[in-house]
């Protein structure tokens, strides 16, 4: 990659990836930006979406770009160091705000997706697209958990566990200045949404809605025979090379273990290939921190998050979605004790509820999209 101050790159899906050094420029744009981090220099926290313009080589000349009306001016250099987590920041087409704006200005409802174990935020990316596209005024924060993706260097410090990793979440919207109204985690994400709840009033709004997709509260039942378990997969892969060959290879090793062929190809996508920028990969490495990961998983297990349940805060409204084919099983006293939970928290000022996504299994935003952003859809009216 170029070492240039700015670089903007146009993403297969016609929204724009940045990585940024250190200046900046300006001029709004009503177009999706996804902004990955940490970065050596932060030179805005989070959104391009006003302010930035770009430079583009053409025969052998360097010309700078303005996204709109062909205007560019440059603003005070902002860079501060990035120590959290790394994250993308999806924006609707009228956003109009990015963290380094007047204060006084209010930030654009935000939404806040995390993933599961052996996940990254890569996972919510289509889906993010298409919530942007469909609530242009919204924008959506995506974030590698500790351990995982692009965070695996920032966070390597313990514990791992459910609460830590919720503490670094509530720290990066508090270092760019979002206040989240919505809180979608799914499996182990899901407890975290709930931890962030349990730990902080602020920076949550109020109200907040916090979705946990196929993750129940308290203790974790793997599934029926035959079914994928995350607690074995995890010593599976410890048993692996840190650097492999190809992809391919661990693709059949894990189907010959027992795992299932979706799974396996999910996994690998925590491969990245080794060797310099440009040159044919002579492998490929993890991207995760697998000690870390397998104590995070343990703490999702002995976790109980119940009293947050049943005890909602006011102004609060807990969603649960079952997939109908989940490999994790809900029990039937986990599913009689949410629905007494509705009772009372609406009671209380607060709000529980329970979905079902049919035609699904734990996978939820892979196996039924459609189905997932219908039941979605309602949090961003």
């Amino acid at each position: 990659m170029s070492t240039i101050s700015n670089l903007a790159m146009c993403g297969h899906d016609g929204s724009s990836v940045f990585r940024f050094s250190n200046t900046l420029a300006s001029s709004f744009a009503p177009i999706n930006y996804r902004v990955s981090w940490p970065i050596q220099n932060e030179a805005f926290c989070g959104s391009c979406l006003g302010q930035r313009h770009f430079r583009r080589r053409i025969k052998g000349r360097c010309v700078r770009m303005a996204l709109v009306d062909e205007k560019v001016t440059r603003t005070k250099d902002l860079s501060r160091p990035s120590e959290v987590l790394a994250y993308e920041l999806v924006q609707g087409a009228l956003v109009r705000w990015s963290s380094v704006m007047d204060k006084s200005l209010p930030d654009p409802p935000t939404a806040v997706f995390l993933h599961g174990i052996l996940g990254s935020r890569k996972n919510w990316g289509t889906f993010a697209r298409r919530l942007a596209q469909e609530f242009p005024t919204w924008q959506f924060l995506l974030v590698d958990l500790r351990c995982h993706g692009d965070s695996t260097s920032t966070t390597t410090r313990g514990p791992h566990t459910v609460a830590s990793t919720a503490l670094d979440v509530l720290k990066l919207v508090r270092q760019l200045r979002i206040t989240p109204r919505i809180l979608v985690g799914h499996s182990f994400g899901g407890k975290v949404a709930l931890s962030m709840v349990e730990q902080a009033a602020k920076p949550l709004a109020r109200p907040v809605r916090v979705w946990v997709l196929d993750a129940t509260p308290g203790k974790v039942r793997p599934g029926g025979n035959g079914e994928d378990h995350p607690e074995e997969l995890i010593s599976f892969l410890k048993t692996l090379p840190e650097e492999v060959s190809s992809k391919r290879d661990i693709i059949n090793a894990l189907i010959q273990e027992g795992f299932s062929k979706d799974v396996a190809q999910w996994v690998v996508t925590n491969l990245r290939p080794t060797g310099s920028p440009g040159s044919t990969p002579s492998g490929f490495s993890w991207i995760f921190d697998l000690k870390g990961i397998a104590e995070m998983y343990q703490s999702y297990e002995e976790t109980n998050l119940w009293k947050v349940v049943e005890d909602v805060p006011r102004g609060v409204h807990v969603n649960f979605l079952k997939a109908e084919r989940s490999l994790h099983r809900w029990a039937l006293e986990d599913i009689q004790r949410i629905h007494a939970a509705e009772e009372v928290a609406s009671e209380e000022g607060g709000g529980v509820e329970m979905h079902v996504l049919e035609d699904a299994g734990h996978w939820v935003h892979a196996d039924n999209p459609d189905g997932l952003f219908r039941i979605l859809s309602s949090s961003f009216q």
